[in-house]
């Protein structure tokens, strides 16, 4: 148990058996699958952070590391994974026994890149804020004195951005602090991404801009997607710049004040505020890390998304509906998420949802999009309640007490010949690159061996599925030689100071031979993480097979 807890320490990782059966009948005997636990993020204080590009296997594309056998002599070092002889660059023409690079320390099995030197040159974190109105006095209050507070906690650079929305939404431009002006769209119609980058303006050139105007404070920045930096700094611009606008936009916010009768609920367009959102981020800050933040009061009464009508006579289904297929709004909220879903993981954004309400609110259609962007999920019955306050609080704070959160991440696997991946259950989305890696059977996210993971903080964690690939390795001359199989983990993601970095994880296990070897495979076996594999695999079924049950 000490090796285990050692191991997690220094790579942030856990796998159910930490010495594998050589053969697929061999493994298929084991009944847990092998299978890890990976944080990619997780704290490594002593970890170094490396300012030059990492060094890349001509053939495999995997990248040096402490189990890379070099030649001092001629310069070339030796690819673990696919055995390819690699020659160094000339700027590692210095290196020698007594002076060796930092990815080939013994210790160092995980290490960092950072891929942008300049700071200045970071994309800045963008953080837009989509706010239910359709809520009591009260509530709207609670919901103001949140945004202040996080307003005063957010990096100077940081890009902000407001939407509201009851009957209608509400995008507020915040880039003339002298005159309020708003965009508005119907709630009740579901509209494309190309009318509404129309409708905000976004589409073309636009008086009154000077030239050389800046993206959050970035000189030089230019146009970007085809829109004016000007045209983004109307919406999005940095907290430095706007703590005076907003503060004072809030001051004047008011409820909803669609009249609402007295059988009928509040006219609530979730969906539509999102999709809005979803299509101006798209616009402005495509591939850069940027979060949705969703505080929502109640359910979506009209347009997309929408999970019950305004009349009170019709109940907000229950779970028995589900399970029964008798939620009349379900499979058409589920299908726009899941568009929404796949729009925010194209464009890298992540959508974080603060439900606070006794009522629902519709997280179960939701989910989908809030889990494949790996954002967060906060439920409380008030605004003003503890959990919420100190919840939202947390997303902002820095020091001891932060979350990590970073934006845009990608996940790659490289793995020995042998080895196949099975999928990974987790906060991630497929990017659908397939290689002679991927194992025919799926579990979770498969059939690939890169993913993307808008949002990650350092407590994020995947369960990676692996499989033994059918293979003659018993029978094989190089048995003697070749007692060892590797696994490397590459994140690269934008860390929440701006910069770019890639994490690498670089892992190695055991291969054993027949079976008169249990004692070896059971003295490797590392139960707590078999019963976490366990449980995620079951729950992640649970979903699946029930959605599958109810689409049939």
């Amino acid at each position: 148990m000490a090796d285990f807890l050692e191991m997690e320490s220094r790579d942030g990782i856990r796998m159910t058996w930490n010495v594998w059966p050589s053969s697929k009948i061999e493994s298929s005997k084991c009944v847990i699958p092998l299978a890890a636990v990976y944080s990619p993020l997780r704290t490594a204080p002593e970890m170094p952070v490396l300012p030059y590009p990492p060094l890349r296997c001509k053939s495999c594309l995997c990248i040096l590391n402490p189990y890379s056998r070099v030649d001092y002599t001629a310069k070339i070092w030796l690819c673990p994974f696919c055995y390819q002889r690699n020659h160094f660059p000339q700027h590692y023409a210095m290196i020698n026994e007594s002076n060796v690079p930092a990815e080939l320390f013994p210790q160092y099995t995980t290490i960092e890149y950072a891929i942008s030197g300049d700071r200045a040159s970071n994309p800045n974190p963008v953080f837009l804020f989509v706010l239910d109105t359709c809520v009591i006095e009260e509530e709207l209050g609670y919901v103001k004195s949140a945004l202040r507070q996080a307003i005063t906690l957010l990096p100077e650079n940081a890009l902000v951005g407001l939407i509201t929305f009851g009957t209608q939404v509400h995008v507020h431009e915040l880039g003339f602090a002298d005159l309020f002006k708003t965009y508005v769209f119907r709630g009740s119609k579901e509209i494309s991404k190309e009318q509404i980058l129309d409708q905000l303006g976004l589409t073309g050139p636009r008086p009154g801009f000077p030239k050389g105007a800046t993206v959050g404070g970035m000189p030089g920045a230019g146009a970007l997607n085809g829109i004016t930096a000007g045209g983004i700094n109307r919406f999005l611009l940095a907290a430095s710049d706007c703590e005076y606008t907003l503060n004072s936009l809030l001051d004047e916010l008011q409820r909803d004040q669609w009249p609402v009768g007295a059988n009928s609920r509040a006219m609530r367009c979730t969906g539509m505020a999102l999709s809005v959102a979803a299509g101006l981020l798209g616009a402005c800050v495509p591939g850069t890390g940027a979060r949705i933040l969703a505080l929502v009061g109640g359910p979506c009464t009209e347009g997309p998304g929408m999970i019950v009508s305004k009349d009170l006579s019709e109940p907000v289904r229950s779970h028995k509906d589900l399970d029964k297929d008798a939620a009349p709004h379900y499979h058409k909220a589920i299908k726009f998420y899941d568009s929404l879903a796949k729009q925010l993981v194209n464009q890298g954004h992540v959508l974080d949802l603060f439900a606070c309400a006794l009522d629902q609110v519709g997280v179960a259609e939701m989910k989908v999009a809030v889990e494949r962007t790996g954002g967060l999920v906060v439920l409380a019955e008030s605004f003003g309640h503890s959990v919420f306050k100190d919840s939202f609080k947390r997303i902002f704070e820095a020091g001891n007490q932060s979350l990590g959160l970073s934006f845009n991440g990608t996940f790659e696997i490289n793995c020995s010949k042998d080895v196949k991946i099975q999928g990974i259950i987790g906060p991630c989305s497929s990017l659908e690159k397939k290689g002679p890696s991927c194992a025919d059977i799926v579990i979770g996210q498969g059939n690939t061996t890169s993913w993307k993971m808008c949002g990650l903080d350092k407590n994020t964690s995947l369960t990676v599925f692996f499989d033994v690939a059918p293979s003659e390795r018993s029978s094989s001359a190089l048995q003697a030689a070749n007692q060892q199989l590797f696994i490397q983990f590459l994140t690269h993601y934008q860390h929440s100071d701006g910069q770019m970095r890639l994490r690498v994880t670089t892992i190695t296990r055991t291969w054993v031979e027949g079976s008169a070897t249990t004692e070896e495979l059971v003295a490797g076996f590392d139960q707590e993480t078999a019963a976490v594999v366990m449980a995620r695999q079951a729950s992640f079924k649970m979903e699946t097979e029930s959605l599958m049950q109810q689409d049939g």
